[in-house]
């Protein structure tokens, strides 16, 4: 039986040893996705923790995810930034999965940018737009809540009829149309990977309404709804899914692309941070 009081004493133990790392409280967290890492670079940094400084703490092993901590800001706007996250397909429970975002939360920020890069069914969306999320399906993953609710966090069952957040929504397509950023609004589907989904299995999420799909996002979306925090899902849409297009997937098309559109993405983030 998964013990929620350890597993809270985890989680304010690894806030306590950050405190003593950086006294800085973060307004705004960042998660970045896969080949999206660089976007640190925008921050004045004050302190950087790497996952493997904080004892018992999961680890990013996938490609594109060098695993820290970083706090700084962005122009004058306290964050928060994870460069790298850990993943349901490396193993790991999706209590931990969540754990470095709950972190994040007991550290003081009180709203989260969840990013990722992700293939595309929408035959209207094109390779290196993004997409910001209305909703999320999360079906197809276990829920990052089941166990015994942990009360210091929130409660048992959670609302997530409004799991992004309406405003943030409109100010990345303001932006977007501002900046000339190909934005889209839609739907995300989390998927276990690490495999590639089928063309059938395209077919099938697509006839669910979902736009984009990936392997992260939607149970951290969720945790992070349980923990009443404000909520975007930005994707950067890397390549499309199989049976919509006939070329062959990789995981390194997927960093080479999310590097090529870098620029456009810091521009949404960062516009996005000064405007919460």
């Amino acid at each position: 039986m998964f013990d929620a009081k350890a597993y809270y004493d985890r989680l304010s133990k690894y806030a306590l040893d950050i405190r003593k790392m950086t006294d800085m409280v973060p307004d705004v967290a960042i998660v970045l996705g896969s080949g999206l890492g660089d976007f640190a670079k925008n921050i004045r940094i004050e302190c950087e923790i790497p996952y493997e400084d904080l004892d018992g703490f999961p680890v990013s092993t996938a490609p594109g995810h060098s695993g820290r901590f970083i706090f700084g800001t962005l122009n004058g706007v306290k964050v928060v930034c994870m460069k790298g996250r850990v993943h349901y397909y490396e193993g790991y429970e999706m209590r931990e999965v969540v754990l470095p975002l709950r972190v994040m939360r007991l550290l003081g920020a009180h709203t989260v940018i969840i990013t990722n890069a992700v293939g595309c069914m929408n035959p209207d969306y094109s390779i290196g737009s993004f997409m910001v999320s209305r909703d999320c399906i999360a079906s197809f993953v276990p829920s990052p809540l089941i166990g015994p609710n942990i009360e210091e966090l929130g409660e048992r069952f959670t609302d997530v009829s409004e799991i992004y957040d309406a405003d943030l929504r409109a100010k990345v397509l303001s932006i977007g149309e501002r900046e000339g950023i190909e934005v889209h609004e839609g739907v995300f589907i989390q998927l276990t990977g690490p495999q590639f989904e089928t063309a059938s299995e395209i077919k099938m999420y697509r006839s669910f309404g979902a736009d984009c799909c990936g392997m992260s996002s939607a149970v951290e979306a969720i945790a992070a709804a349980h923990m009443g925090m404000k909520v975007c899902g930005i994707s950067c849409i890397t390549n499309m899914s199989t049976g919509i297009s006939e070329n062959k997937l990789s995981g390194e098309e997927v960093i080479e692309t999310a590097n090529k559109v870098a620029g456009n993405f810091e521009k949404l983030i960062t516009e996005l941070v000064e405007n919460i």
